[in-house]
């Protein structure tokens, strides 16, 4: 038997490799574009920076350095320059696509984080997987603009898994639809009608203010916004603008809000401020053809008539008054069932006061103010 010589025993020392074999590597060198690497072969490895990653800015020399030890993939035994050609991102995308298929099957919630905003929708690049997020799978709401979104880690779950034609489709909306209806649900089963909560102004309309309680968004109506008289909510609220509002109706998944709270209710001592004989003092609020209303304080309007306005004939209380004029008069009329108060200018006069009984003064039809009040009220 021949003995072997020391190349022919050197040679069977080293192990064979077979492109696709995945095998363990130490970093001898490393190059702003390339890393070399001891795979236990007669001959290095070479790992290029594009077989390395799909980022092209990314520098080697600041991710990998020698003495690092790193699992490849064999693309090549022989370049045709006895050099090995390895790949490690096409290892990371083998194993990320093994995992992409766990997290479908399984609907495992994924981070990723978002490497560009295409006109369509979001790219994510998750082990060297890339993942696209359409548009309408953002968000729950339409997103005009996608930008904010680059560079940040969104979360997501894979709605679509087609390795064949390498299309994996991640989902955002589906997860903040369901957070939402858990918030939703949590807070029904915590609110009641009277509770007063905080919640945030998420909406200003022309007929009140959505205000998003953590969960749920609720209606604050105009004509809730104040025990006085709002002319238009965007006068008074901003989006953002932190409240505690109060739960005055519940009805079904509709929160009707309220900022009338009773302890303000200017009607709850009016009985005493404005009994019939009180001299008061406000300003006139707005007019009609049969008299002006005069705001007493935010949230009381009394009626001056037109034939309570002055002594002398007055055809139309514009003819005597004006918006904001401040005027006092005495209270001739207190209906605090109805909340409904009459004034008179003439009734100040205590000629005419002694001459005419103060009853006889004001002749109002009463269901016609109501009617009137609650036509300027629509208007």
């Amino acid at each position: 038997m021949s003995e072997l010589t020391f190349e022919q025993m050197l040679e069977d020392s080293i192990k064979t490799i077979h492109s696709g074999e995945v095998v363990e590597g130490t970093v001898i060198d490393v190059k702003s574009d390339e890393i070399v690497l001891n795979i236990g072969y007669k001959s290095d490895g070479i790992l290029t920076k594009n077989e390395y990653t799909n980022d092209s800015s990314i520098d080697l020399t600041q991710v990998v350095k020698p003495g690092d030890t790193m699992e490849v993939k064999v693309l090549k035994v022989n370049d045709g320059e006895g050099q090995v050609v390895l790949t490690y991102k096409r290892l990371a995308a083998d194993r990320g696509n093994k995992r992409i298929e766990e997290a479908y099957n399984s609907r495992e919630v994924l981070k990723g984080v978002v490497t560009q905003v295409l006109e369509g929708g979001l790219s994510v690049v998750l082990d060297e997987v890339r993942i696209f997020i359409p548009a309408s799978l953002v968000s729950d709401t339409y997103e005009r603009d996608l930008n904010k979104y680059a560079g940040q880690e969104i979360e997501f779950v894979i709605s679509e898994y087609n390795p064949k034609r390498r299309r994996y489709i991640g989902d955002r909306r589906q997860l903040i639809t369901e957070r939402k209806a858990e918030l939703q649900r949590q807070l029904f089963e915590r609110i009641h009608e009277g509770d007063v909560v905080d919640g945030v102004v998420k909406n200003v309309t022309d007929f009140g203010a959505f205000v998003d309680l953590g969960g749920a968004d609720g209606l604050l109506h105009i004509s809730e916004m104040s025990w006085g008289r709002v002319e238009h909510p965007k006068k008074v609220f901003r989006v953002g603008d932190q409240l505690k509002v109060l739960i005055k109706e519940i009805n079904g998944s509709k929160i009707a809000l309220s900022l009338k709270f009773e302890d303000a209710n200017p009607w709850r001592d009016a009985a005493s401020k404005y009994a019939v004989g009180n001299v008061v003092t406000g300003k006139v609020a707005r007019m009609t053809d049969f008299g002006a209303f005069v705001e007493l304080e935010p949230g009381v309007d009394a009626l001056l008539h037109v034939s309570q306005i002055s002594r002398e004939h007055v055809e139309k209380p514009a003819d005597a008054l004006s918006v904001g004029e401040e005027v006092t008069a005495k209270i001739v009329d207190f209906n605090e069932e109805d909340k409904k108060i009459s004034l008179s200018i003439k009734a100040m006069f205590a000629a005419e006061a002694s001459a005419e009984p103060e009853g006889d003064e004001v002749s109002v039809d009463i269901d016609a103010v109501i009617a009137a009040q609650e036509e300027d009220g629509e208007q």
